[in-house]
């Protein structure tokens, strides 16, 4: 029986926690500012800033995130209608604007594995429990997906942001590498950090 592939990066979704109970969809809102330059993806991480407000946090080695956006809500300029969205556009002007962010630091989210950029790449058996950095690429607009994914070059150091928990053994490539694994939030989450924002 042929293996569904992992084509491209489609974000951090939340699966499951740690505990191996079922994610149970539990989001918390957060403020976006007004004319906030960048667009946000749902499966992008956000961090949140000192002005009480959260923007995309780049994925990367030195993320320092405060969960995964979801999703927003914020009234459109344009029509004046209440909009709910996969993902904020950047430059959208709208005082009400609010982020849905998986904040918990126990989740678990699926996210692919690549070697550069959206090149999917894969990981060993060996590199379970090991840590690694994210990937930044830019998301979706035509549907509001996030593309950010995970190296495919773990490590022990100990600032990474995620930890491999799992690899997914559905989505393994014909040479028996893993496309896919389930991490936690490793190091600078900041509901984890002893200093704040």
């Amino acid at each position: 029986m042929a293996y569904p592939t992992v084509s491209a990066p489609y974000g951090l979704v939340p699966v499951k926690m740690v505990s191996g109970t079922p994610y149970a969809g539990v989001t918390r809102l957060y403020s976006i500012a007004s004319g906030y330059a960048s667009n946000i993806f749902k499966g992008d991480a956000v961090k949140l800033v000192t002005a009480g407000t959260v923007e995309v946090d780049t994925a990367d080695a030195a993320m320092t995130p405060i969960g995964v956006f979801m999703g927003c809500t914020y009234t459109d300029p344009t029509t004046g209608q209440k909009l709910f969205s996969n993902y904020w556009p950047t430059g959208t002007v709208a005082s009400d604007a609010q982020a849905y962010v998986v904040d918990a630091t126990d989740v678990l989210f699926k996210v692919a594995v690549v070697s550069s950029g959206t090149t999917i790449g894969d990981l060993a058996l060996t590199d379970l429990g090991a840590n690694v950095a994210g990937v930044q690429n830019a998301g979706s607009t035509a549907n509001g997906n996030s593309k950010v994914a995970i190296s495919d070059t773990s490590a022990t150091t100990n600032t990474l942001p995620f930890r491999i928990v799992e690899l997914v053994e559905e989505t393994k490539n014909s040479s028996g590498g893993y496309t896919e694994a389930l991490v936690k939030w490793n190091a600078g989450h900041q509901m984890s950090n002893t200093t704040g924002v």
